[in-house]
């Protein structure tokens, strides 16, 4: 530590009276902290200031401890002792048995036979175990036929045919008029096991089963299990059960299992809507509780690409519930590396004993009865270190927030209001620095914003994927060393005369003014994550009263500086896990969320949003420390040392190794496309290997491995054909708008598709019906795409009325499971009065696209020479379609 004797004249800041050290060493401090006094005298500071090496050391330890802290947490999976109630190993040898049978797409047999065979038989065995015991145990296997619209993806329109769900019943043997729903769903995207989305979750789904139906107590409410076999199909079997099934009239909230990553802890990201009754079921019997109300808040914001049966259930089926979802390690989610040796069996421990306890406590509660009645209102909720969650009402979170803010405005402007500051001269030094800390936010982000430009001009982007620290040290390195700066020349240029420990104490209130503000308006907008500046305003300021003496008598003093960072601890710990679930979602997410937007200004916000976060009650140190130039040296070396490892190639995206892949994804389709005119005539026709790259670096790591996938194969969107004449899976061409089409033979799928106008008449009202049939592959994709001045009025799908119309553009989402009949389907189409003769001829344009995913069909010889081909860190998923296109 160092005591500044320095003697200097007062310059913008102000005038203030500093007493000097008396003959026997004691100290006397200004009442008003520094804002009075003659303004001809000179001051004199006697007050420790912080050394350049403790206050980074400080600051540094504090961070690292509390990371630490929170990665300790998140290893934690399992706290104290299992109870026996849940056998792990028991749902282990499901999930291993479910996922031996490889990926499961729906109408594939290892969906629709293997799997239903063997959850039948599971189910069974349960049923005649318990069958002498209080309860009764009734199974339904349905195949829903249905159609919806959803606004995911840009908007589109869904149609089923009969896939399958497994619906259990288990009640008190004198029946149950409500019941609560648990839902999992063991269907898996093309190409992956899918065992943590979403077979671990049925696993555990089948123990809890076998637990509560053993249970000697007679449960007071009913439970459906519903193991529903087309998630991965956009929610398409959660729909044909909750609209469909008898018994989903007598469902009175549900609790969803859904995986967003492989293992880890499961998180429950979303409640409601309102019903804060089931927030607190979840506070009172999970064992094990990792919640957060912010996840709820991002998640619904549709920030992230993604959606669970948890929409279906709420806007389907009017009913509450709860999502919960593992979240870690989503590089390798919808991937081979999905396995079941991945997942922790104390993951699989956590949640089933959450999941069991949950339910009992739901299925003996009498509000299930009438939860209307306990409907209204929101919870405020959220987990420390995964240790207990801290859940209460939102009307007393915005009462709870109000007051922390008016004792945050009261401090202040009890601050104002002293006898030096009157005039208004603390307010205009408060409006002063709290302009310099935006002013170094804004320059900051900027800053960090074209390193990430170049870093892109590179070719480098994405060097993060597989090194995560490395964004850390790049970004957070320039991020870092840009407000310590900008903040060092304000104290040198424009502060040089005030006493640095008074400018510590005036950041200090713009770190708490900037926290209160962010307070005060998420709390106007009824936004429940108004908590986390809460936290961020009540702790600093208790700390700060209560530091007050100190501070004032001596400073900086270690003393003062340790206790004001356990101050800190609690909220920030809380606020770095909060970062560490942002990254841990995003991160992988920039894997797979195309190639129009660019990951490097994604991450270089990221990094530097929280770098500016976690620094806002540093700034204080920042002001206290005589020097920074140190720090700045060590910032600046750490960033040109990261930079030039990334620049020389160093950093590499991808990883295939087995304990920590890190894989490329890219999507392959064999595909032939052939077009019809006006008059049903072959227009043109072509065939080759349609590749799809869903991350920012296209292909560039691929092509030397793959020489003959190069921009000279890049294809380009044809505007006047239906999804520019590609066989879309799902309408995702506007998140992937760089594409390669390497020539290979024409297709002849032993089942190839069968469409075929049925019929067209001319309505009373001015309208053409049209009325097609078409016999294919158990996933099609139908575009429609009326042309200039053409528009659709009425259609067989959904509630009739065409909706989500994608610049013109129309997809229907087809699936079907077993058996399934011919899809017959209508539309009808005012003609345009003025026909557009420089547009495609007729009045629409009608293409179909296919996609084998299993089976003989779905592979090639020529796929497979070109998947040979793929190095070892990609994930190539590949299959074969095919492309019609016909003009009416």
């Amino acid at each position: 530590m160092e005591s500044d004797t320095t003697v200097r004249r007062i310059k913008p800041f102000g005038t203030q009276n500093y007493s000097a050290q008396d003959n026997d060493g004691s100290r006397d401090r200004c009442a008003d902290n520094g804002y009075s006094g003659d303004p001809k005298r000179k001051p004199e500071v006697s007050l420790y200031l912080l050394r350049e090496g403790v206050a980074a050391s400080l600051v540094s330890v504090f961070i690292l401890v509390l990371w630490g802290l929170v990665h300790f947490s998140l290893q934690q999976l399992v706290i104290g002792k299992p109870t026996g109630e849940f056998n792990a190993l028991r749902a282990r040898r499901h999930l291993e048995q479910i996922t031996s049978v490889g990926p499961r797409p729906v109408g594939s047999p290892e969906n629709e036979v293997l799997t239903v065979r063997y959850l039948l038989e599971q189910i069974e065995n349960i049923r005649v175990e318990t069958a002498a015991g209080p309860h009764q145990l009734t199974v339904d296997v349905q195949r829903p036929t249905g159609t919806f619209s959803i606004d995911f993806l840009g908007g589109f329109t869904s149609f089923y045919d009969r896939v399958t769900n497994i619906a259990v019943r288990l009640e008190p043997k004198g029946g149950a008029q409500h019941l609560m729903l648990a839902n999992c769903h063991f269907d898996t995207v093309a190409n992956s096991p899918g065992a943590s989305d979403d077979a671990v979750s049925c696993a555990v789904m089948l123990e809890v089963l076998h637990s509560l139906a053993n249970q000697s107590t007679p449960l007071l409410h009913g439970v459906i299990f519903l193991f529903n076999g087309a998630e991965e199909n956009i929610l398409q079997a959660s729909h044909g059960f909750i609209t469909q099934h008898p018994w989903a009239k007598q469902v009175r909230a549900f609790i969803n299992l859904e995986a967003a990553g492989v293992g880890g802890k499961e998180v429950v990201f979303q409640t409601g809507p309102e019903n804060p009754w089931l927030v607190q079921a979840y506070v009172h019997a999970a064992k094990h509780p990792f919640a957060s109300v912010v996840g709820q808040e991002v998640f619904q914001s549709g920030i992230i690409p993604s959606d669970t049966d948890f929409r279906i259930y709420r806007d389907f089926g009017n009913i509450p519930g709860i999502d919960l979802a593992f979240i870690e390690n989503g590089f390798i989610y919808h991937t081979k590396y999905d396995t079941s040796d991945r997942i922790l069996t104390d993951s699989i421990q956590r949640a089933g004993d959450n999941i069991l306890a949950v339910l009992r406590y739901l299925v003996m509660s009498e509000k299930l009865a009438d939860s209307s009645e306990y409907r209204h209102g929101n919870m405020v909720f959220f987990d420390l270190l995964g240790v207990v969650v801290v859940a209460y009402p939102a009307r007393v979170g915005t009462i709870l927030n109000y007051m922390v803010a008016a004792a945050t405005f009261l401090y202040l402007a009890k601050k104002a209001s002293l006898p030096g500051n009157r005039g208004g001269r603390y307010v205009r030094d408060l409006a002063f620095a709290t302009g310099v800390a935006v002013l170094s936010w804004f320059v900051t982000l900027m800053s960090v914003l074209i390193v990430a430009l170049l870093v892109t001009l590179l070719g480098r982007s994405m060097f993060w994927y597989n090194h995560f620290y490395a964004a850390i040290c790049l970004y957070g390195a320039a991020a870092t060393g840009k407000m310590i700066l900008i903040h060092t020349l304000a104290k040198n240029l424009y502060y040089g005369g005030v006493r640095l420990v008074e400018l510590g104490d005036l950041y200090f209130d713009v770190s708490l003014l900037l926290w209160c503000c962010s307070l005060v308006w998420l709390t106007q907008q009824g936004l429940c994550s108004a908590y986390v500046p809460m936290l961020m305003v009540a702790f600093p300021l208790a700390t700060r009263l209560l530091l007050a003496k100190e501070f004032k008598h001596r400073g900086a003093s270690l003393k003062y500086s340790v206790l004001y960072l356990l101050g800190l601890a609690l909220p920030y710990v809380h606020f770095m896990f909060l970062i560490w679930v942002v990254f841990e979602i995003f991160t992988p997410i920039m894997g797979r969320s195309g190639t129009e937007i660019p990951p490097e200004v994604v991450m270089a916000t990221l990094v530097t949003l929280a770098t500016i976060f976690l620094s806002s009650f540093f700034l204080h140190f920042i002001y206290l420390a005589r020097s920074t130039k140190w720090v700045l040296a060590g910032l600046g070396s750490v960033f040109i040392f990261t930079f030039l490892l990334m620049s020389c190639g160093l950093l590499f995206p991808y990883s295939g190794s087995p304990d920590s892949p890190r894989p490329k994804r890219v999507f392959l389709q064999h595909t032939t496309r052939t077009f019809h005119n006006l008059q049903g005539q072959v227009e043109s026709q072509d065939s080759g290997v349609w590749i799809n790259s869903f991350d920012y670096t296209g292909m560039q790591h691929v092509t030397p491995d793959i020489p003959e996938i190069n921009d000279s194969i890049r294809t380009s969107c044809r505007e006047d054909r239906p999804f520019c004449g590609y066989p879309w899976f799902l309408p995702v061409k506007f998140l992937s708008k760089k594409n390669w089409y390497l020539p290979a033979p024409e297709l002849s799928p032993s089942a190839p598709v069968e469409f075929s106008l049925l019929s067209r008449e001319e309505t009373s009202w001015g309208t053409v019906k049209m009325t097609f049939s078409v016999n294919g592959p158990s996933h099609m994709s139908l575009y429609l795409m009326p042309h200039r001045g053409a528009s659709l009025s009425t259609w067989s799908f959904g509630d009739g009325t065409p909706q989500f119309d994608l610049s013109g553009e129309y997809f229907v989402f087809y699936s079907h499971g077993l058996n399934a009949p011919t899809w017959i389907f209508w539309f009808e189409i005012q003609p345009p009065r003025d026909p557009d003769p420089s547009g495609p001829e007729g009045m629409i344009s009608v293409a179909i696209s296919t996609h084998y995913f299993f089976g003989q069909d779905s592979r090639t010889a020529q796929l497979e020479e070109i998947l040979r081909r793929f190095p070892t860190w990609a994930f190539p998923s590949s299959w074969v379609s095919t492309y019609d296109m016909y003009r009416y």
